[in-house]
């Protein structure tokens, strides 16, 4: 498993980081439009990119306490915020993006991959109570609060703290300084 993919998310074998959620988005990963997303900026200093693969690890790592399908969770968090424009310039969209950018990122998704139903629902409800359709499935929910949360940490900078570091060792491989 050691590529291109490790290099740039600087993953190493032997850091504190599952191996089966890197195999369950790996295909993913691999593409060069999600690829893409470390091109945008999301909350903060913090890339698209490196925010859905935080958002995609933790609820996958939820997933397999609520005993979910870790693998949908995984591939529909990462691809959640696949939206593929810089949202803070206007000129690149249409209507506010907190809105209108979950049916953006389900439509580039179903573009370039083959996505379950329940894939489908978690990218387009994530946004959910914002979005007033609520989740169909308990996955889709589960994405949404991980989403919430990481949001949280990423836009106040609290992942800086070493508290919120021994919560969540893998920000830091995630997210290295």
């Amino acid at each position: 498993m050691k590529n291109s993919t490790f290099s740039k998310l600087k993953l190493k074998i032997d850091d504190p980081y599952d191996p089966a959620h890197l195999f369950a988005i790996q295909e993913l990963l691999d593409h060069p439009d999600v690829q893409s997303m470390d091109l945008y900026i999301h909350h903060g200093s913090i890339t698209c990119l490196k925010h859905c693969l935080c958002v995609s690890y933790y609820s996958y790592r939820l997933a397999e306490r609520w005993h979910c399908d870790k693998n949908a969770v995984a591939r529909g968090a990462l691809l959640h915020d696949f939206y593929l424009y810089d949202w803070h310039k206007k000129e690149n969209r249409k209507g506010l993006h907190g809105f209108t950018h979950a049916s953006h990122s389900l439509a580039n998704a179903q573009l370039r991959f083959s996505l379950s139903p329940m894939e489908k629902d978690i990218i387009k409800k994530h946004m959910w109570p914002m979005q007033p359709r609520l989740p169909r499935y308990k996955e889709s929910f589960l994405v949404c609060f991980v989403d919430k949360m990481i949001s949280l940490m990423e836009t106040f900078h609290l992942i800086q703290f070493k508290s919120i570091q021994r919560i969540f060792p893998a920000m830091m491989i995630i997210y290295p300084r």
